[in-house]
């Protein structure tokens, strides 16, 4: 592969990390078409149901797309969904090469997208900037290869790693700048997790908000198309209906019991019984069934008892973790309820990367493998 091949796919992932927000349940991509050297076309993903990012390229390169190359970040697919085959419309056009960042996990496609072009006479390559396009669509890739959705959790604490004091008090722990880095984090998932704990303690409604965004004006637009499902964890049923969670609007109630269905449904929303062991929910149980119903990456937004627990199964793909400047205090709540007795227990992670958010600083980590 040329400097020039990483050069337009270096583009094509700038457009589709443009769908970052808008694109659930499907992947991100991006599409350029270039001609001697020149872009005549290009475009993204911008929603499910829509023309995917080759159909917009496209469209755009007319009939300059003949022998033309186009570098798409994802395999495009061959299979009748929603809208016809991308590869087919490739064929069509008459492109001479098409340079893929990586192979669809979509077992649907998974290589027959790249077969069907080299059929057609076209010459196919992939694995251009692979590791790129593939955090890109990490969740996606996890749905399909696993049948569970990339559970990132966000956690907030102080220097000496306390999320709330003891009686529970929490907000605010960091700042303004923090506080937006959630909220973006939020409207790039398809769901937003959290605990009765946190709902009852925090009156928490864990919505996107278009005025703390702090996005552009299209992609705050896109952003709020849809809000994230919000998914309780109330194994009890004790979060009431009248609290601010529920008046935000539609939720997905995992409990352990399903004799209170009805009045879930009466109140616009749905109560899924996911019985685990001792009375608890089936946490595992549940991711899969959040991914059976699309959902590519779940922000996890709890206290430390959930959060320990999701640790504790090692069912965390990755942490973003906010400290901010400031004690709390040894009587404070803990980051995780996660009781480990020996140094030989203790779970390593991985320190992807460290910046500085406002006042505060944001870690994220990832589990050793």
């Amino acid at each position: 592969m040329s400097a020039n091949d990483h050069a337009w796919m270096a583009r094509a992932l700038q457009l589709a990390r443009k769908g970052l927000y808008s694109t659930h349940p499907n992947p991100r991509v991006g599409c350029v078409i270039v001609k001697h050297g020149e872009l005549v076309g290009e475009g993204w993903h911008v929603r499910a149901g829509e023309p995917h990012a080759e159909v917009h390229a496209l469209r755009q390169a007319g009939a300059r797309a003949a022998g033309a190359t186009a570098y798409v970040t994802l395999e495009p697919c061959s299979h009748h969904g929603r809208t016809p085959p991308c590869a087919e419309a490739l064929v069509k056009a008459g492109v001479g090469r098409v340079v893929a960042a990586m192979q669809d996990p979509n077992p649907q496609v998974a290589g027959r997208g790249l077969a069907l072009l080299g059929s057609a006479g076209i010459e196919v390559a992939s694995g251009v900037l692979e590791n790129e396009a593939r955090a890109l669509n990490a969740g996606f890739i996890k749905r399909m290869e696993t049948g569970l959705p990339y559970l990132r959790a966000k956690l907030a604490m102080s220097l000496d790693g306390r999320t709330a004091m003891a009686s529970g008090e929490s907000q605010w722990i960091t700042g303004p700048a923090a506080r937006a880095e959630v909220q973006r984090l939020r409207a790039r998932s398809s769901m937003v997790l959290t605990g009765a704990d946190t709902v009852l303690m925090d009156d928490a409604r864990l919505t996107v908000r278009a005025a703390e965004l702090g996005l552009d004006d299209e992609l705050t637009a896109l952003a709020m198309q849809r809000q994230p499902l919000r998914v309780l964890v109330d194994g009890r049923l004790r979060v009431p209906l009248d609290a601010p969670f529920f008046q935000a609007g539609p939720a997905l109630v995992a409990s352990s019991t399903d004799e209170q269905v009805a009045h879930y449904r009466a109140g616009g929303h749905e109560l899924l019984a996911m019985p685990g062991r001792a009375g608890q929910v089936d946490l595992q149980g549940l991711l899969h069934e959040l991914a059976a119903r699309g959902a590519n990456e779940v922000l996890l937004e709890a206290g430390p008892r959930l959060a320990g627990a999701f640790a504790a199964l090692g069912l965390i793909d990755e942490y973003q973790i906010f400290v901010a400047a400031k004690f709390l205090g040894s009587t404070a709540r803990p980051l995780l309820d996660l009781p480990l007795e020996r140094m030989s227990e203790a779970r390593e992670l991985r320190i992807a990367d460290i910046r500085a958010v406002g006042d505060d600083w944001k870690i994220t980590a990832v589990p050793h493998a």
